[in-house]
């Protein structure tokens, strides 16, 4: 991807709600009442407590130093087979020591640092399924354009790497965002088993105790395919194609307690918070998530090929914007008589996972929130 640059610092134009650049960083409590708790459900509230929404506080004069402190592992309540998208980010800046790295989501031990501009990504072997992939979209002369580059497969110590374009190189002290794509986020194959399960069981209830069916309680115990339902429908994955896993901003720690954003409302004001009303910003993010759909309609690759559990991810700073489309453990070669739009409702042996739906979605939203910019 080209990197594109912004010649002066964007300001913010929304005098409504008078953000400044610390009100950004220092949202987390507003969003934990605004977004997460929309009907101010005490029982929510006091749950949430608990899930690492409390501010960070950051002053002007200490914020930089203050980042030297940040290596976040998030958790995920609900995170099965489908985890959040492993993306380690090396800050750029002067006052943080060579090395520190900061994981959005996911899972730590999948990621090695590389050499400068380069991240190296742990993966069963030079025939992972996602190493087959980048090959494949390497070659593509529309898909290679929307996802990190792809620099190889390299062995050390007895372990194999992709290695990949770090996608925070040149960025300073950025805020990211981190959107898994498609109605659908796990793999046909993972839940053609109908054995019942307690540990699935005992995960749902502790995000909705009065989710399972009386009969579910009695054996508590639920299927696979019942369970990864049930979280896909506590996202906005089943309505809007897409979820936010985890988002970060400049000079603050990770949010990753964002699985239950689900509402129209609630999905809005998640992304428009992140944008901090820059015009500037929106306005480019908006062309490059139309650049990326247009490029995957296109692309071969994504004709012939399931796309589960990738995400979209979003980093912009002073000076900079950039968006990708990253993770591609769970893509798979269609059989040849197989035809998807990446748009259709899933039903069981039709492998659509309405990705490109999920991007049309994010479009929509990305359009309102311009406009209303534009406009205040």
């Amino acid at each position: 991807m080209t990197t594109t640059f912004i010649n002066r610092p964007m300001a913010w134009t929304n005098q409504r709600l008078k953000y400044t650049q610390n009100d950004c960083i220092n949202l987390k409590a507003l969003w934990k009442m605004l977004i997460l708790n929309d009907n101010h459900e005490k029982e929510d509230i006091k749950s949430n407590k608990s899930l690492g929404l409390i501010p960070h506080s950051i002053s002007d004069k200490n914020s930089e130093n203050d980042m030297s402190l940040l290596k976040f592992f998030a958790i995920n309540a609900l995170e099965l087979s489908a985890p959040a998208s492993p993306v380690l980010l090396l800050q750029q800046q002067k006052s943080i020591p060579s090395g520190t790295w900061l994981q959005l989501a996911g899972h730590p031990e999948s990621i090695a640092p590389g050499a400068n501009g380069i991240v190296r990504k742990r993966i069963s072997g030079v025939d992972d399924s996602e190493a087959i992939a980048y090959r494949g979209i390497s070659k593509d002369a529309y898909a290679s354009k929307i996802v990190p580059k792809f620099l190889g497969v390299t062995e050390s110590n007895g372990d194999t790497y992709l290695e990949l374009q770090d996608l925070l190189h040149g960025f300073r002290d950025p805020a990211v965002m981190d959107i898994k794509m498609g109605r659908r986020t796990f793999l046909e194959s993972e839940v053609k088993n109908t054995k019942l399960r307690n540990d699935l069981y005992k995960k749902m209830i502790a995000v909705a105790p009065t989710e399972p069916t009386d009969e579910e309680h009695k054996q508590e115990a639920v299927t696979k395919l019942r369970y990864m339902l049930f979280r896909e429908r506590m996202s906005s994955s089943e309505s809007k194609g897409f979820r936010i896993e985890a988002l970060r901003m400049k000079g603050s720690s990770p949010i990753t307690d964002l699985k239950t954003v689900k509402s129209d409302t609630d999905v809005y004001n998640t992304i428009a918070r992140f944008l901090c009303r820059k015009q500037n910003v929106t306005k480019q993010l908006l062309e490059r998530l139309k650049q990326i759909r247009g490029y995957i309609e296109k692309s071969h690759f994504f004709q012939r090929h399931e796309i589960v559990g990738s995400s979209i991810f979003i980093v912009y700073d002073e000076d900079r914007v950039g968006a990708w489309l990253i993770d591609f453990a769970k893509s798979r070669r269609l059989d040849e008589h197989v035809k998807i739009d990446h748009r259709s409702q899933w039903e069981i042996g039709n492998f659509e996972e309405g990705i490109l739906y999920g991007v049309d979605q994010l479009i929509s939203i990305f359009e309102d929130i311009s406009a209303e910019s534009n406009s205040t």
